[in-house]
């Protein structure tokens, strides 16, 4: 056995170790791409860097990094879903697509530079979601849908001037209409006890036949 194949086993172990922290905290988090996946993600991508360096010196190497680019971007793309007005799934995505460069790194040889981005990754995936909560208690975009009689021009021009009374900033309004009633949909930001203030005041409103959000 040369020192290649030992190499190489190293390069292996490390992209499990690797593939396992990022997947242990996707996991942890009960995200699609958990720990098992994660792994078989940084060690795919691992195994076929190693194997294009194997491969003749031409544009085969530059050729399969290309496409393991483009197959993690389809297999990421799959774990991105809307759920209701909502797009969930991003950071799953980015993780996939994340751990599959760290493991072209481990492929290439770049151990240590690969530690050093592992150790960042973590910390952006522990550290910065409660940042990221703060500045939800600041700011928050909703999309409401609101139902109103089909003649009931007051109400929608009345839901509009609250939005500006409670400084919730208004980026778009469309508006539908049937024979029955009057449906205006409002994508807005603003405080989240603004937010609070707006569906109680709704709720309120017997002229709001449906509110939706």
């Amino acid at each position: 056995m040369d020192a290649v194949f030992f190499e190489n086993l190293i390069k292996i172990g490390m992209a499990v170790l690797v593939g396992g922290l990022i997947g242990a905290e996707r996991e942890y988090q009960d995200k699609a791409a958990g720990f098992r996946t994660i792994i078989l993600i940084t060690l795919g991508s691992t195994l076929f860097t190693i194997f294009s360096l194997s491969m003749d010196p031409g544009f085969t190497q530059t050729r399969v990094a290309a496409n393991i680019v483009t197959g993690i971007g389809f297999l990421g793309a799959g774990a991105i879903v809307r759920e209701g007005g909502r797009i969930a799934g991003l950071t799953t995505a980015a993780t996939i697509w994340l751990s599959a460069a760290l493991g072209m790194g481990i492929g290439a040889g770049s151990l240590y530079f690969v530690f050093a981005a592992t150790f960042v990754t973590i910390l952006v995936l522990i550290a910065f979601p409660k940042l990221e909560a703060r500045i939800d208690r600041i700011r928050e975009s909703r999309t409401y849908e609101v139902v109103v009689g089909a003649d009931d021009f007051d109400t929608v021009e009345k839901i509009a001037e609250m939005f500006n009374k409670l400084n919730l900033r208004i980026f778009e309004r469309h508006q539908a209409k049937n024979e029955k009633s009057i449906i205006s949909t409002w994508k807005v930001i603003g405080a989240p006890q603004s937010h609070e203030n707006f569906v109680q005041a709704m709720m309120r409103d017997k002229s709001v036949k449906e509110l939706n959000y």
